[in-house]
């Protein structure tokens, strides 16, 4: 792969000095509390793009005697960490709002910051789009977390610009209408906050790879093996790009070395051409022997689990 995962970074860092130089103007303009958060969360947006720049370099770095298995858990931190900034932008909208129900204010020069607003939108949309497929092509939960963060940007900052759009056309006595459309933009804010760390956590925790990649796995073993192909103890987990996969293949006692080699070298270049970045660990055991259906000590999955959660979805 030419191109690094960095340089859509790269994009969002741009994006987010534009668009907070757009907001703070349009904020300094009409003295809108709703438009003063929208500048805090491009603030937010920046210090989480820089953060990401950060972690996303650490996790590129090749596996080394002290990481075996690499750094790409360090993605996690960087979309938790994105996670924990917006909730504490949020906290700062909320309490601007307060003070201004406390003290009602009709914000001047509305319809030259609404418009500046929807331009520092564009700018975001762009560059959300743009980081959307960059993490499709790279597999980054880091560019995935920043640019649903910037679309999140967006749609709050449209409903914005529609709520404040009303007061070109009510009556100072409905100047309310500032603080509380600050304060549903908090509340949506908290909600996308809580949503990162929750996928971090999921992350970190080494949760199991999705159920439509298990059934890619288990496809594979029985394309290459044979549909009657036993196994079992798959254990699967993702660290930033990077999948690991491992399970416990029983074949005839019989079979020689180099024929149980040559079937697990099929298998893994079989799973390795339908899922990116796999790291494939296979233990051969001889099928006649009782001791080789040791599921209950090994843990994971047998392929007849594989399929029946394949078939009913996840229940967790």
């Amino acid at each position: 792969m030419s191109e690094s995962p960095q340089k859509y970074i790269y994009y969002s860092i741009a994006a987010s000095v534009i668009t907070m130089i757009l907001k703070t103007w349009a904020w300094y303009l009409t003295a809108s509390v709703g438009l003063l958060s929208d500048a805090l969360e491009t603030l937010v947006n920046l210090s989480a793009a820089l953060f990401a720049l950060a972690t996303l370099t650490k996790a590129l770095k090749p596996a080394d005697d002290n990481h075996a298995y690499g750094h790409g858990k360090a993605e996690y931190f960087s979309s938790g960490a994105e996670g924990m900034l917006i909730l504490i932008a949020a906290v700062g909208i909320v309490y601007a709002s307060v003070e201004r129900f406390m003290s009602p204010e009709v914000p001047q020069n509305l319809g030259a910051g609404l418009g500046i607003a929807l331009l520092s939108s564009v700018v975001n949309f762009a560059t959300a789009k743009i980081m959307l497929k960059g993490a499709a092509v790279h597999d980054s939960i880091t560019l995935e977390a920043d640019a649903k963060h910037l679309l999140t940007d967006v749609w709050t900052s449209i409903g914005l610009v529609a709520g404040l759009g009303v007061m070109l056309f009510t009556p100072p006595s409905w100047a309310f209408i500032d603080p509380a459309i600050a304060m549903i933009m908090g509340g949506n804010i908290v909600f996308t906050g809580f949503s990162l760390i929750k996928k971090s956590f999921s992350g970190l925790m080494d949760n199991a790879l999705p159920h439509e990649e298990l059934l890619v796995i288990d496809t594979a073993i029985r394309t290459c093996g044979g549909e009657d192909i036993l196994y079992h103890g798959l254990r699967t987990r993702k660290a930033g790009s990077h999948r690991f996969i491992d399970f416990h293949l029983l074949l005839p006692g019989d079979s020689t070395i180099t024929d149980s080699h040559h079937l697990c070298t099929e298998i893994e270049n079989c799973i390795k051409s339908d899922l990116k970045n796999c790291h494939v660990t296979i233990h051969v055991e001889p099928k006649e022997d009782v001791a080789s259906y040791d599921c209950e000590e090994t843990g994971g999955l047998c392929g007849s689990m594989v399929r029946l959660k394949a078939s009913f979805g996840d229940k967790d």
